[in-house]
């Protein structure tokens, strides 16, 4: 399996969907819906008992998807992560300890930051590719203007309260990548088993952003 550059995942495609999975019966066929409209990098949040081992249903039944792991909060799940599958991961905040954990165990890190001494205390670790969380309390589309001027080489992917309709204004900004969102699985949709309805959302979201 080949290393991922972090900058290379955000450029697959204009949205990484954030996925909360709580029934491991829906990880294989909603990343088969993903993939199947256009979306191939796909965020698994450890918010749940099950999200290890839906990584790993999906690193080994849908070889398509680029799978990885969200809300990395602890060093030691940055090697459980990589043992189920993970070939990303993207952290709420950055510290020394998850720092380290990436550079031991070689994890691809998407680090999240809301402030300008968040951005600087990141790049100085030597991360170019940041996650601005949350977004629109951080400030949004201003904030990331901003950010542009004394931070010209750092590339986002905002993340938290990015909607369809919001999301196309954020992905004209030069120095936004990608988004996160969780507007493609919608609960109503996942409950109902209805993975058409989550390929269309894909389909629609996975243009690529002009450049």
């Amino acid at each position: 399996m080949n290393r991922l550059n972090v900058l290379d995942v955000m450029r697959v495609g204009p949205v990484i969907p954030v996925l909360v999975i709580e029934d491991l019966a829906q990880a294989v066929p909603l990343a088969q819906a993903l993939v199947a409209g256009g979306v191939r990098v796909l965020e698994v949040t450890l918010r749940t008992a099950v999200a290890l081992e839906a990584i790993r249903l999906i690193a080994r039944e849908v070889p398509e998807a680029i799978v990885g792991v969200g809300t990395l909060t602890r060093p030691e799940e940055f090697a459980e992560a990589m043992d189920v599958g993970a070939r990303f991961g993207v952290s709420p905040g950055l510290t020394p300890a998850l720092i380290e954990a990436a550079c031991e165990t070689g994890l691809p890190l998407l680090p999240g930051v809301m402030t300008p001494s968040d951005v600087m205390a990141a790049r100085a670790a030597g991360f170019r590719e940041l996650k601005l969380f949350p977004a629109q309390q951080a400030g949004g589309i201003g904030m990331l203007r901003a950010l542009a001027g004394p931070f010209p080489d750092v590339t986002f992917c905002p993340t938290g309260g990015i909607t369809a309709e919001t999301a196309p204004e954020f992905l004209a900004l030069p120095n936004v990548a990608c988004v996160g969102g969780s507007w493609l699985t919608p609960k109503a949709a996942l409950l109902a088993g209805d993975w058409s309805r989550i390929t269309e959302l894909a389909r629609e979201a996975s243009v690529p952003k002009a450049r």
